[in-house]
């Protein structure tokens, strides 16, 4: 049996929840519409830098680095330990390392930045939550450690809180 999705609320009034969410909807089958005509390089380089820092993370790999060196050290007494077979080593591990540390940095800002996105819609869509939460990825160092020390303070002070209301006698 397929499973079909219920349709969502649209006999909803325009400022409901559930035409947002169908505005919401909309906007985002737009942009991925969007995203699928384009063949930007920048649009080519983040999925083939996505797929590298899979295969790379895997585990296959580390046992195919560790097989290539210890092929690598065995074969040292064959070319008598010469600065040629250490230039082959060090010259390979120093390129691969290069290129994979930016397609991984590629990786990591867009994971970054995609989930703050979701966390700023949380924010937003939770009414108690205070909005001036949105983007402090963007503050400086010092403004987020005020922010986190504002934080610490409103923590201690509901332990506090907490602690009287449970030494409290029951009424």
């Amino acid at each position: 049996m397929e499973h079909t999705p219920k349709p969502h609320n649209t006999a909803s009034s325009p400022g409901s929840p559930g035409k947002r969410q169908e505005k919401a909807i909309s906007h985002f089958a737009r942009a991925r519409q969007q995203v699928a005509r384009t063949n930007t390089v920048s649009l080519w380089f983040s999925r083939f830098a996505g797929r590298t820092a899979q295969l790379v993370g895997h585990p296959y790999m580390f046992m195919l680095a560790v097989a290539v060196l210890v092929l690598w050290a065995v074969s040292g007494p064959f070319f008598h330990f010469s600065d040629t077979w250490q230039l082959i080593i060090n010259t390979g591990t120093t390129i691969i390392t290069f290129l994979v540390v930016f397609l991984i940095q590629n990786t990591q800002n867009r994971d970054a930045k995609a989930l703050h996105l979701k966390l700023d819609e949380l924010i937003r869509s939770h009414v108690p939550a205070h909005n001036d939460m949105i983007d402090i990825e963007k503050l400086s160092d010092e403004e987020l450690d005020e922010l986190e020390k504002r934080y610490a303070a409103i923590c201690e002070a509901n332990k506090a809180r907490k602690a009287r209301k449970d030494k409290a006698p029951a009424a």
